[in-house]
Parts: structure tokens; sequence; C-alpha cells
């Protein structure tokens, strides 16, 4: 049976920056990192944005170059899958029907697109944007001709996903269940300010519609069906409501998990010698005052792979990193620090109206979050205000001439 002292499972950007991380902290070891796609690991983000709109091309995606890995002495097992863990005999199985034999295990696989429950969901045309793969077949149904695009969900990977189709000449109707777009991550200011800029770029955006089902000629998507009787026509459909969390083999093995798999301050998980990572990995975050939650962010992924690195170096230090975001939509460039979940009240910099403004968050008057939009001296000074505690004056804080740093 083959063995590695580090098998890396998932060869996304925390799985990537674990092997990098491993070396450039002095581990000498051998290193498998076992990826379900043939690609080496590549950036994520620009997929539904740069690479979609053919402004980048894919070898400009990689992390490092495939020539890198091999440098580094790290091996790849791509296009392979890790089907169950045996945490006794410290051994993973693959889909190809052969057993790797681990000292230490760094889950870091992600998450999987969450479906539509509804009729006609597993139709051709019916599209996730979560892989090269995903944005292929889309980049191929436009060049076929495709123009008609429902997109679901109101989300950052839809809107997102509806800046682009309409950049490229599509005609797009973005469909959210909730009463505004980005209801889950942000406040009503940002989500009106969002609405307004994407119907005024042409989409079609409804809210407070509910998608009964998806109808088709033979096998390929036609129209969605929505629960009042309406048949929105379209030659595609982009689903982008979630991930579910790729730990079914970590939980079946005992891992503690619920929303994901369960990690202590250290990205341990409940079984001996496994770390998780990333998008799957559920912890208590300290800049939401200890609320068990999946942060699903590049950084994230990024810093706990540095943690678990040096960890396995022998320098173990808490996960403590800050968190921020990004998402980028026609000539809008949105940075977020901090987690605004559980905010009492907002604070508004600059003006929507003059696309350059930032949403403050505040907790018991203490700032937690910002979204800013074409703003970045308000979110680099204020990742240092949520770091600083800060407990501002709301008439100060509102004048967007007052810098924020003069606030310390």
């Amino acid at each position: 049976m083959e063995q590695a002292d580090v098998v890396i499972v998932g060869a996304g950007h925390g799985g990537a920056q674990s092997a990098i991380a491993l070396r450039q902290n002095g581990f000498e070891g051998s290193v498998v990192v076992v990826g379900r796609e043939a690609e080496y690991p590549y950036e994520r983000p620009p997929l539904s944005k740069e690479y979609f709109a053919r402004e980048k091309t894919f070898d400009r995606l990689y992390i490092r170059p495939p020539t890198f890995w091999a440098e580094k002495e790290i091996d790849f097992r791509l296009s392979t899958e890790v089907t169950a863990v045996d945490p006794k005999a410290k051994q993973v199985k693959l889909s190809d029907g052969s057993s790797l034999e681990y000292g230490k295990l760094i889950w870091a696989a992600g998450g999987d697109p969450r479906r539509l429950s509804c009729p006609g969901a597993e139709l051709a045309g019916v599209h996730a944007v979560r892989t090269r793969a995903d944005c292929d077949r889309m980049m191929a149904e436009v060049d076929d001709g495709a123009k008609n695009f429902v997109v679901i969900g109101g989300g950052y990977i839809g809107l997102e996903a509806a800046a682009v189709l309409t950049k490229v000449g599509c005609n797009v109707t973005l469909l959210e269940a909730l009463p505004r777009v980005l209801a889950r991550v942000a406040g009503e200011e940002l989500s009106a300010f969002y609405e307004k800029e994407h119907r005024e770029h042409g989409v079609d955006l409804r809210t407070e519609v509910m998608v009964d089902e998806l109808v088709g000629d033979g096998n390929v998507v036609t129209g969605v069906k929505l629960a009042d009787g309406e048949v929105i026509p379209a030659d595609a459909v982009i689903v982008g409501i979630g991930i579910v969390p790729a730990v079914g083999p970590l939980v079946a093995a005992g891992a503690t998990g619920g929303n994901g798999v369960d990690i202590d301050e250290y990205c341990r998980t409940s079984l001996p010698d496994i770390y998780a990572i990333g998008d799957c990995a559920a912890f208590a975050c300290d800049y939401v005052g200890g609320q068990v939650m999946r942060v699903e962010s590049v950084q994230n992924a990024n810093d706990m792979a540095t943690c678990v690195a040096k960890a396995i170096c022998g320098d173990e230090q808490r996960y403590h990193a800050f968190p921020w975001f990004w998402s980028n939509q026609y000539d809008l460039r949105l940075q977020t620090a901090g987690i605004s979940a559980g905010y009492d009240a907002t604070v508004m910099r600059g003006s929507p109206e003059d696309r350059s403004f930032s949403v403050v968050y505040l907790k018991e008057g203490r700032i937690v979050a910002l979204d800013c939009v074409n703003m970045v001296k308000d979110y680099v000074q204020g990742r240092k205000a949520i770091e600083a505690n800060l407990v501002p004056d709301p008439a100060q804080l509102a004048d967007a001439s007052v810098p924020i740093k003069e606030l310390l």
C-alpha cells in the first residue's frame, strides 16, 4: 500500500495552500494531494468573471505553474476522490480502488453546489458555477447561440454570473426567493444598491419568487416555471443557491459535524491526526463572538491551510485570521471586512448614487464589519477599526470626509 506522511484531500485553494505552506515551513516528508478534477490547483473566483468573459485564459488561473509541484516533490492524484476514511488504520480509500496510508490527513474538499429539488433539475443546460468544466459548458452554449439565461439565486455567485452574462450580450433573468438579494450576508442598503445596479444593466431581477419546476424539450431545459404559473423562456439556467459541504466520508468515519465537519481552534477534527479547513469546516469564529459557522472564502481556506501546515511542522497556534471577502460586478469593486452577522445598526459613509460608499455594521456601538463599494481606504482602515474594537461616534463615522483612521 502506498504511504504518505501527509495526505491532502481537495486540490482547491485550501489544498494547494496546505501543500505550499508545508514546504515553506520546512516540511520534508512526502505529500500527496487527492483532487477530483483533472486540473492542477487553480483560482476559483475568476471562473465566473474573467475566465467566463474570456479576459483570462485558463493557464493564467493556475495557483502555481504545474511544474512547481514536481519541483517541490508534491504528488497529485487527479480525477480521483476519497470514498472512505479509516481513522484507526490511518488509511483513505480512493475512487480508483486503491488506498493511501497517511501520517496526517488534511481535509480540504470544499463543497458541492446545492442542487434544485424541483422537477427538471437534471435537464441538460442547467449549470452550477464551481469548476472549470462548469464554465466551459456554459461558454460552449453561448458560442452555440444561447442568449436567454435564467439565474436562480441572488447571492454573490448569482449576481456575479448575471453581470458577466450581460457583459457578453446575453439576456438575464435573476430569481431570488427572499425579499432581497444578498439577504443572508449583507444589510438592506447594499442589497438595494445591487438590485438597482443590475436592473440598470438590463437584468430582469425578481425577488420573492419561487421556482416550481424546470421545463424542457426532451432532456434539454427550455424554461423555468414559477409558482404562479409563469414560464420564463431559458436557453440555459444557472443555479447559485449555495453549497453542500463535501464531508461525507469524514462523517461516516465518525467525525463530529452537522453543517460541515466541526474543528477546534487548531483546525483539528474529532478524529486523531485529521484536520479540516476551508468551506467545509465549522469553527467558533472569534469575529462573531465565538459563533460556530462555516466561512466560505479564499482567505479562510488559505489561512486555515497555513495554520495546519505550521502545526504539522511543530508550530501549533490557534486559528485567529481576520475574515475578508470581495466581489467584482460590472465596474464595482466590493470589499468586505469582518462578518456582519448579529449587527444591530448600520452607518452609511458616502453615497450609493455616486457608486462609492461604505456600509458600516455596528453591534452595541462597536464596528464589526464594513461593506465597501469602490472605497478602498475605508476597507483598509476599517479592518484596523474592527481589530481595535472601535466604538465610534456615529455622526463622525457617517462623515465620509473624515478618514476612519482618525477615529481610532
